[in-house]
């Protein structure tokens, strides 16, 4: 059972995937605000929390529009009246080598799922977390650590959202509110698979080798955990974390070590 309890959280991209098992885990004694673009998913979502002893809220919104992030948030404060957690974890992936990118507006695409959504939300629901001495949260990536082949766009907005965590963490010390950035590994969910490919269009495969994957249930339990200790971070796998305290020193090794990590059928230009 979670040590987080009577708390009003809100989850993005939680009608499947990870934010989905976290909402569920989370449940119990608490009110979880599901948030994606699906609401029929949402409500599935939504039985399972109900189930698991929690109250859920659904509301539809496209995390790329600022508007609707902004109403989203009022909708849910006003439903509840405070706010305690906000898990930025919405986020879409994309598998293209750089030079093959058709469209370069799939940058400002993913920037504004995976980054602008966390941005526009923490400043909408601030004041409410402020006065909870609340808990923000960002599910970033190891992409967001160090770079990955074929996942320029990927690792751009993976790294911009590790950066507006790192400082607003510093600007809200002395508040009572924490940042905890979440860094997973390669997790066995859709999400590589839903990302986009070099045209833009979903990818339906993933380029990365998911063998030894985390499973979902893990990567939720190793979040609670963080998030119940308020961690300032926290990367997944004793690999990820080896690697990462490494890199200053072997970097050349970090980097072949990323390049091996791709599918040796998906993922393009082994031989090269």
């Amino acid at each position: 059972m979670s040590g987080i309890r009577n708390k009003v959280i809100l989850v993005t991209g939680a009608s499947e995937g990870i934010g989905a098992a976290l909402a569920i885990r989370l449940a119990p004694g608490n009110k979880l605000v599901l948030v994606a673009r699906r609401l029929d998913k949402l409500r599935e979502v939504a039985l399972q929390v109900e189930d698991a002893g929690g109250k859920a809220l659904c509301i539809a919104c496209d995390v790329s529009e600022q508007d609707q992030c902004e109403r989203m948030v009022d909708q849910a404060v006003q439903a509840f009246g405070r706010m305690d957690v906000v898990v930025n974890n919405a986020g879409v992936s994309m598998h293209a080598w750089f030079e093959d990118i058709e469209d370069l507006g799939t940058f400002e695409r993913l920037f504004r799922i995976n980054v602008m959504s966390m941005i526009w939300i923490t400043k909408r629901i601030l004041p409410a977390i402020k006065e909870s001495k609340g808990l923000i949260v960002g599910v970033s990536s190891l992409a967001g650590k160090t770079g990955v082949p074929a996942r320029t766009t990927y690792c751009t907005s993976k790294f911009a959202m590790s950066g507006f965590m790192e400082a607003l963490r510093i600007e809200l010390m002395g508040t009572g509110v924490d940042v905890c950035a979440i860094f997973p590994g390669v997790v066995d969910t859709e999400i590589r698979r839903n990302g986009l490919n070099a045209k833009g269009q979903k990818a339906n495969v993933s380029g990365l080798s998911e063998t030894g994957a985390m499973s979902v249930e893990q990567c939720v339990e190793e979040m609670v955990a963080a998030m119940e200790s308020r961690k300032r971070e926290w990367v997944m796998t004793a690999q990820g974390r080896l690697g990462l305290k490494l890199k200053p020193f072997i970097p050349q090794v970090i980097d072949n070590m990323a390049r091996k990590a791709l599918d040796k059928e998906h993922g393009g230009k082994q031989s090269e």
